[in-house]
């Protein structure tokens, strides 16, 4: 089981913002969409889950190393807050611990002959190809 990291509360930026999208008539009044701002060099996260989260391709990462999260999917902004949270926590276990080191291993002897009888079959397939010569007569 990976190992997991608590977020603690001081770590995390909340900024209240408006949503996108279709709305009515609270459209342009209510503030219920959430964005999450996390530091990540200026976390308790430990130095390998640091540079694994860094590291990642995610477009969420910013260049400076923060991670900006956007939760509107739901109306409140409670819900959003709680969202954004456990989007963040599935994004840090994600790196919790680190892959597996792959060894380089060579193939085997009848691997080896089961290719070339292979490439040999196919290549007596291929010359079969070709244009038939008619007999002079």
């Amino acid at each position: 089981m990976p190992a997991s990291f608590t977020i603690a509360a001081a770590e995390v930026e909340f900024k209240a913002i408006r949503a996108q999208g279709p709305g009515g008539q609270n459209v342009n009044k209510l503030t219920s969409a959430v964005q999450l701002r996390f530091d990540v060099a200026a976390s308790s996260l430990p130095a390998p889950v640091k540079a694994r989260l860094l590291a990642r391709p995610d477009h969420r990462i910013t260049e400076d190393g923060v991670v900006v999260i956007k939760a509107q999917s739901h109306r409140s902004q409670e819900l959003n807050r709680k969202d954004a949270l456990q989007r963040l926590q599935a994004l840090v276990n994600a790196v919790a611990h680190a892959p597996k080191a792959r060894r380089a291993t060579k193939p085997t002897h009848a691997s080896r002959l089961r290719r070339l009888e292979g490439k040999a079959q196919r290549a007596t397939v291929k010359a079969g190809r070709g244009r038939v010569q008619r007999e002079p007569g």
